[in-house]
C-alpha cells in the first residue's frame, strides 16, 4: 500500500530562514510523497490555515522554522493514521547539547514537574507511543488528518498561542484520537535570554487565559500562577509573619528541585539560572493570565488574518502523486 501523502508547513515571518529545511531532505520516505511549504506572513495560525487549504497531502505536518527532525519520523506519523480514529500525532521538543547553559537550563526547567507541570512531556522524551491530550502536544511538532482538520475549521486565528490547545481540546471532546509519540521528538533551541524567557511564558499565560475565555473550558491547574501572582505581591502588605510562610516554602522547593536538575545534568552552573528560572516562568504566566483576562474584559482582541504567502521547498521531492 501505498505511503500518505504529507505535506509539512513552517510558517515564518517574511525574509526569516528556515534551517528546518536541512534536515527535512534526509527524510527517509518516497520523495514524491511528501512537500514542504513554508507560510510568510505574521500571524502564525492564519499561515498554518492558509496552507493546509493549498496542501496536497493527506496528513499535515507542523514544524517551527527551527524544528529539527530525525530521518524516520515521516515514516512513524504515517504509521500512526492507519487506525482511522487517529485525528492527530507529535511528539516532544527537546533542548539540543550545544545549547548555551542557559538555554539548557531552560529546557532542564520546562521538563521537571516544577517547571513544567503536566505539560513536561512536551519537553522530554518519555515512555512510549500513547493516547493523549492536549497537555503533551505542541504545535512545533504535530501533525493532523487534513481532512480532520478542515472539519473543525481549522486553528482558531483569534489565539496565538495556545491555538493548538483550543483545537486539540475540540477534536478530544468529540471523541477523536490524538497521539503521542516520544520517537518524533525534534531538536529545538529554547529562548537565548532572559528577556525572551519572560516574554515567551508572558505570551503563554496569555494564550492560555484568551483559549479559556473562547472555549470556555477552565483547567484550575493552569490558574494557579496567576493566583501565586496576587499572593506575592499582597505579602509584602500583610502584618503577620505566617504568612510569609508559603513563600518561605516555595523558596525552598525551588532551590531543592534546582539542585536536583542541576546534578541530574551534572553542571553545577545550571543551579543558580534554574534558582531564578522558576519563579520567572511562573510569575510571567501569571501575570500573562491576567494579561489575557483583563484584556478579553476590556474589548482587546487579537486580529486574525493578514497577507499570507505559500511557497513550496523546490530540491526536496517532485510533486506530490507524481512518482511511480
Amino acid at each position: 500500500m501505498d505511503q500518505p501523502i504529507i505535506s509539512i508547513i513552517i510558517p515564518v515571518k517574511p525574509g526569516f530562514s528556515v534551517t528546518a529545511v536541512q534536515r527535512l531532505a534526509a527524510a527517509d520516505y518516497p520523495r514524491d510523497r511528501y512537500e514542504v511549504i513554508v507560510a510568510e506572513g505574521y500571524s502564525p495560525s492564519s499561515q498554518r490555515n492558509r496552507a493546509v487549504a493549498q496542501a496536497q497531502g493527506e496528513i499535515v505536518y507542523f514544524l517551527d522554522d527551527d524544528s529539527l527532525t530525525s530521518p524516520g519520523f515521516l515514516k512513524v506519523v504515517a504509521g500512526h493514521y492507519r487506525d482511522p480514529q487517529v485525528a492527530a500525532v507529535g511528539g516532544p521538543s527537546l533542548t539540543p547539547a550545544t545549547d548555551s547553559i542557559l538555554q539548557r537550563s531552560i529546557g532542564a526547567a520546562l521538563a521537571s514537574p516544577l517547571g513544567g507541570g503536566g505539560m513536561r512531556n512536551r519537553y522530554r522524551a518519555q515512555g512510549v507511543a500513547r493516547r493523549t491530550d492536549d497537555s503533551e502536544l505542541i504545535l512545533c511538532n504535530l501533525s493532523f488528518r487534513r481532512e480532520r482538520f478542515l472539519a473543525c475549521g481549522g486553528l482558531d486565528e483569534r489565539l496565538y498561542p495556545n491555538e493548538e490547545n483550543e483545537l486539540l481540546d475540540r477534536m478530544r471532546h468529540d471523541g477523536a484520537g490524538l497521539i503521542h509519540d516520544p520517537s518524533l521528538a525534534v531538536f529545538r533551541s529554547q529562548r537565548p535570554t532572559w528577556r525572551l524567557l519572560c516574554r515567551q511564558f508572558l505570551n503563554y499565560g496569555r494564550g492560555r487565559a484568551e483559549q479559556t475565555l473562547i472555549s470556555r473550558r477552565i483547567q484550575p491547574a493552569s490558574l494557579l500562577p496567576a493566583l501565586f501572582l496576587v499572593y506575592v505581591l499582597a505579602v509584602p502588605l500583610l502584618v503577620r509573619s505566617l504568612a510569609w510562610l508559603p513563600l518561605a516554602g516555595y523558596g525552598a522547593l525551588v532551590l531543592l528541585c534546582a539542585a536536583v536538575e542541576a546534578a541530574k545534568a551534572r553542571a553545577p552552573g545550571m543551579f543558580p539560572r534554574l534558582a531564578l528560572i522558576y519563579p520567572i516562568i511562573h510569575l510571567a504566566y501569571g501575570a500573562g493570565l491576567w494579561w489575557g483576562l483583563l484584556g478579553a474584559l476590556s474589548g482587546r482582541r487579537r486580529t486574525p488574518g493578514g497577507e499570507v504567502n505559500l511557497r513550496q521547498v523546490k530540491g526536496l521531492a517532485d510533486p506530490p502523486g507524481t512518482g511511480g
